[in-house]
């Protein structure tokens, strides 16, 4: 069994992610609550420096890469933008190159993003699960450190946004996650066991990408050969083999929702909160109303996982009906 890590082991990542940026906000936000029927507490990742989570576990690995490997000739990685934000960002900080490779067709804004702060972009392959094929290739050619868009330092950066939530909502029945890699959930159950808060901790994927789901019912990796969501967050093929290990041992279940579930969910954050939300940060509103007789009364958590989303889609999905 993975071992998590410990109070001791999150806090002192969390003093290196608060060296780069505050803690994003929670609210409880009244007209979710109406709607729902539950007292919800959102947790704004959006609010982070690349506008998503994953910025906190970028800067715990670079943190640790320069420290045992300070001479370090660069880093690549793969993404399909807000992990590649990340690198990118904790790169620069940190004083290393950062080459990044993104399937054909990747966010335009996200790509200028990466480039803005820093980072070699490259193109390779249709999806994700390509580009990091091509990333893998690349490190090798060059020399360089390839980082993965899972490995428990990325957990134990990402815990920080866990830790704020819980310690701001102990009593939180039910936290919902949305289910890219992994990194995400598993920082939840991380920062919930360091805290031995008996909260259910729900993971949420795509119909279209539910490698993830079919993986935790077969008790094992099962790769789809494709991942066919808008949300590209959680638009993933292949499972990390220590990530389903660490869901299938702690999180409660896994809820699938479908393109126009998480689409629904993006205009509802815009109505009842005017906040802006990529599909993957969606994702787990999406899960709550799908279960919202089930879990009426309750008090809930959910992972606004970030908010980068091209315009004219985001225009398109907030302008129609239904």
């Amino acid at each position: 069994m993975v071992a998590l890590p410990s109070l001791a082991e999150l806090d002192a990542a969390a003093r290196i992610v608060y060296a780069a940026m505050p803690p994003t906000p929670q609210y409880a936000w009244p007209l979710l609550a109406r709607r729902t029927g539950c007292e919800i507490w959102v947790k704004h990742e959006n609010h982070t420096p690349i506008g998503a989570f994953k910025v906190r576990g970028g800067l715990v690995y670079m943190d640790r890469l320069k420290r045992e490997r300070p001479q370090v000739k660069g880093v690549v990685s793969a993404t399909r933008g807000n992990h590649g934000q990340s690198i990118a960002f904790a790169a620069a900080r940190a004083g290393v190159h950062a080459t990044i490779v993104v399937p054909h067709g990747n966010s335009v804004e996200k790509n200028a993003a990466m480039r803005a702060f820093g980072a070699e972009l490259l193109e390779h392959g249709h999806d994700f699960d390509s580009a990091k094929e091509a990333a893998a290739r690349l490190a090798a050619d060059r020399g360089l450190e390839m980082v993965p868009s899972f490995t428990m330092d990325l957990v134990h950066g990402v815990a920080s946004y866990g830790l704020e939530l819980m310690r701001a909502a102990s009593d939180l029945d039910t936290v919902y996650v949305p289910i890219g890699l992994g990194s995400g959930i598993c920082g939840v159950i991380a920062a919930c066991r360091a805290l031995n808060l008996r909260t259910k901790v729900v993971g949420v994927v795509s119909t279209g990408a539910p490698a993830y789901a079919l993986s935790v019912a077969a008790g094992k990796v099962v790769a789809t050969n494709s991942a066919d969501t808008f949300a590209d967050g959680v638009a993933v093929r292949g499972p990390d083999g220590q990530a389903l290990e660490i869901i299938r041992s702690h999180a409660d279940r896994i809820v699938q929702v479908d393109d126009a579930e998480i689409k629904a969910a993006m205009r509802i954050y815009y109505e009842d909160t005017h906040q802006l939300v990529e599909g993957a940060g969606a994702c787990p509103l999406a899960a709550l109303l799908k279960e919202r007789d089930a879990m009426r009364g309750r008090k809930v958590g959910l992972i606004l996982s970030g908010g980068n989303i091209d315009r004219p889609l985001y225009a398109k999905i907030l302008t129609a009906d239904g």
